[in-house]
């Protein structure tokens, strides 16, 4: 089922949502599976699984020269949403990025996304890759995320890139596109970055899913902001509790994101760990209420492969 029919079937009720990472290269799925045990418990509509690209090492050669390797940490996107939709009859959203794949690397992986019955993806531009000082796509690949829903718009239309194929059965995607509360870092300013926004909800986008945030004001205020754009999709609220002091200060370089002056000191008073696992909890906790309470059609969680906090904070609002 399309994530905008599970928004409309609960009739206004707020649902639960996770964004999960593929295992680890060389780990067994059962590790997955038994972090995903307990969040069934809350019946996710949907399911979020994240791409990894390759990236690429160099190795020393016994003569001195360097080699060239090919490694990606979290392979299995689609194998992964393929066993969960078996494993917990549960839908899935792979994230289908712009990086490393040109369009008809895009298109066969569409494709097999359609014979595997996954009728929803996310499409994002992706990070550029550790060797890259900003990202650079793929030879006849795109740059941009809404080129690439507009070529997802285009299967559903039955137009592949093979323009002579002839009764061509077309795909049927809904698509999902991010939203920054906060503005995508590469945007010069939030306006600018809601023009793009709104150009991939007017190519076909059916609903956007938000960035990270830790303070309500900046969704309620982009909100408004989309609608007075012209916006119109339902913007789904990503949040995550903090479990560990380094966050305070990895989560805002790595996702260009602002943590609210009264969490920082909070986390800064915690003795320890286990003191900011519980802080994050309660302010995701107080942060899902008020979300619930301004009508959001689904509070999306990422769990960055950690599910008891989010089964704690689950467990008081569902």
């Amino acid at each position: 089922m399309k994530v905008i029919d599970h928004i409309k079937n609960a009739n206004g009720r707020t649902l639960f949502s996770l964004e999960i990472l593929p295992p680890l290269k060389g780990e067994n799925i059962r590790t997955l599976f038994d972090n995903m045990d307990p969040l069934m418990e809350f019946k996710p509509p949907f399911i979020d699984v994240t791409y990894h690209r390759e990236e690429y090492v160099y190795k020393k050669k016994e003569n001195g020269l360097l080699e060239k390797r090919s490694t990606r940490k979290r392979p299995g996107t689609v194998g992964i949403c393929a066993a969960i939709q078996n494993h917990y009859k549960v839908d899935t959203v792979p994230h289908i990025i712009c990086g490393g794949f040109n369009k008809e690397e895009t298109e066969n992986a569409l494709i097999d996304l359609q014979f595997l019955g996954i009728d929803n993806v996310l499409a994002l531009q992706g990070d550029a890759i550790k060797s890259e000082a900003k990202f650079m796509p793929e030879p006849d690949g795109h740059r941009y995320a809404s080129e690439l829903v507009e070529q997802i718009v285009n299967m559903n239309n039955g137009k592949f890139i093979d323009e002579d194929l002839q009764h061509a059965t077309p795909t049927n995607f809904c698509i999902g596109v991010s939203g920054y509360p906060e503005k995508h870092f590469s945007s010069p300013n939030l306006k600018t970055d809601l023009k793009f926004l709104k150009n991939k909800v007017d190519l076909g986008a059916e609903y956007i899913v938000t960035q990270m945030f830790f303070d309500n004001k900046a969704y309620f205020e982009f909100v408004d902001k989309c609608r007075e754009a012209g916006i119109t999709v339902p913007i789904i609220p990503g949040i995550k509790p903090i479990t560990a002091k380094v966050q305070a200060n990895v989560l805002p370089t790595i996702f260009h994101i602002d943590l609210p002056e009264e969490l920082a000191d909070e986390i800064e008073k915690c003795k320890d760990n286990a003191a900011v696992k519980q802080l994050g909890i309660e302010w995701c906790v107080n942060q899902s209420k008020e979300l619930m309470k301004f009508g959001v059609p689904l509070v999306h969680f990422y769990s960055m492969g950690k599910s008891d906090p989010i089964y704690k904070i689950a467990r008081r609002l569902f």
